[in-house]
């Protein structure tokens, strides 16, 4: 990605500025994040490696007024947004957060939310990167017919990539036992370990929260769909996560991120109330779109920045601060 020229800059900055103006008619553009790679990766291709995050967090930090996602729910609530405001996250915990995207960041002065799901945390891979790791590493021939899930022929890494598009949605949404052992099975006909270095440790998430503009949000434990569970259940999910994080980092953890994160189907207003009861002062959905004065804060939406090229990407955030304002629960 190469950087913008600086008429390009100045129509970015005009632009935004028009349609995100800050103060009582601001608006809040959210980017998330999953993995930062350290080199790309063909069958990760809308994970960004470092190269072009770096590229994307430059044209953040010369074109935008990037924010906690803390003080970003605050002002948004008391009409104080500056233009062009803009907040980064990630999903998940993944260990590269901290070794590949942090120097980034930290170069470049800009703060981070992170949302991590602590039952991953020195653990085992998420099902759906047992799942990515297995096809990689899976030979010529991924037979998975006893499984209900087809034979899956490699010639070429697009066969694999395609082979991914069919297994991930079609377990997605089973039931968290279900989908771990599925996960599971389809590595063992792939003949392959899932990886232990994927997630990160205690170790790192402490150092995570130890750096500067960095804040840690929760995300459950297990990353279920929250429909899908008894209230309970839900209730359980939210409420450990946040303990697990303060006890582990020492830090007050005040957002939230909703797994999947697609209102009314991933989750609904009986979880956003839950979310409301934990404590926390903000939580994000993966609803497109922009947050404004009559936005819920505990509801705030989010985009995927998966442009290539820097004029694409900026007219991309451009065009979210534009578009309608994100549904809720």
């Amino acid at each position: 990605m190469k950087p913008l020229s600086g008429i390009e800059t100045a129509i970015v900055r005009g632009v935004t500025t028009l349609a995100a103006p800050g103060g009582a008619r601001g608006r809040l553009l959210v980017l998330i994040y999953h993995r930062v790679l350290a080199q790309p990766d063909g069958l990760l291709s809308g994970e960004p490696d470092a190269a072009l995050f770096k590229a994307q967090m430059e044209l953040l930090a010369r074109c935008f007024h990037v924010l906690p996602l803390s003080e970003a729910a605050e002002r948004l609530g008391a009409g104080s947004l500056p233009p062009r405001a803009a907040c980064i996250t990630f999903d998940d915990g993944y260990a590269n957060n901290l070794t590949v995207a942090v120097p980034i960041l930290a170069a470049l002065g800009l703060p981070a939310t992170v949302f991590v799901a602590t039952g991953f945390i020195g653990a085992d891979p998420m099902w759906n990167d047992v799942v990515i790791e297995s096809v990689r590493r899976a030979g010529d021939v991924l037979d998975l017919s006893t499984l209900g899930l087809g034979v899956h022929r490699f010639p070429d890494l697009q066969a694999r990539r395609d082979a991914l598009d069919r297994l991930l949605p079609q377990l997605k949404y089973r039931a968290l036992d279900e989908r771990r052992e599925l996960a599971l099975a389809i590595a063992q006909r792939a003949g392959c370990e899932p990886p232990r270095d994927l997630m990160m440790t205690e170790a790192q998430l402490r150092a995570l929260a130890g750096q500067p503009g960095i804040e840690i949000g929760a995300h459950t434990v297990s990353h279920p769909i929250l429909r899908e569970l008894e209230p309970h259940a839900a209730q359980h999910e939210i409420a450990a996560s946040k303990e697990r994080l303060e006890a582990i980092t020492g830090k007050r953890v005040t957002s939230f991120a909703y797994p999947n994160g697609r209102p009314l189907r991933d989750y609904d207003a009986s979880h956003v109330a839950m979310a409301r009861a934990c404590g926390f002062g903000a939580a994000v959905s993966t609803a497109w779109g922009h947050a404004d004065a009559r936005s819920d804060r505990l509801q705030i939406p989010r985009m995927l920045p998966w442009d290539r090229t820097a004029l694409r990407f900026a007219l991309r955030l451009a065009g979210t601060y534009r578009g309608a304002r994100a549904a809720a629960a």
